[in-house]
């Protein structure tokens, strides 16, 4: 079994490694879902915290608005899961040993577990529940620092190690 794998993983570095569309189709995939994913939870994020300003009616109009981005969010996510897996496994040596991509890989796991709060708390606002407002405004802020810090991590992965 760990031979058959072992072999996979081979197969892949090669192939990757010898393919200049391959790596350019992988590192594209993993950047657009960044920008896609991060992109609109960017923008729900600040749109939130803005209608956190406004009266009830705006507030739970925001809070059903991003539940349906949340499909453009997720997807995004995904695909840069996906991909940044197939990055991982076409460089395995590198990645193992780098302290930097595996803060990278916390940043993401906590923007999963933030995203999961987010949902929460999404469900308490349509509830009326007076305190996911709060939560909802935690977890925006915490959400644009992930983002913006995952982002980092990458950008700094190839320079740092």
């Amino acid at each position: 079994m760990f031979s058959s794998l072992a072999d996979a993983v081979a197969s892949w570095t090669a192939w990757y490694s010898d393919s200049a569309v391959l790596r350019t189709t992988v590192t594209f995939a993993h950047i657009a879902g960044l920008v896609g994913g991060g992109g609109a939870a960017i923008v729900e994020d600040r749109a939130m915290l803005k209608a956190l300003r406004q009266d009830d009616d705006t507030r739970r109009r925001r809070v059903e608005a991003q539940r349906l981005a949340h499909r453009v969010v997720l997807t995004g996510l995904a695909v840069g899961v996906a991909s940044g897996a197939l990055l991982f496994v076409a460089d395995w040596d590198t990645y193992v040993h780098s302290r930097v991509f595996w803060l990278k890989m916390v940043l993401v796991t906590l923007l999963l577990g933030n995203g999961v709060m987010l949902t929460y708390a999404e469900r308490a606002a349509v509830s009326r529940d007076p305190r996911a407002w709060l939560r909802l405004k935690r977890g925006a802020i915490v959400s644009l620092a992930l983002w913006f810090l995952t982002t980092l991590a990458g950008a700094a992965l190839p320079n740092v190690g």
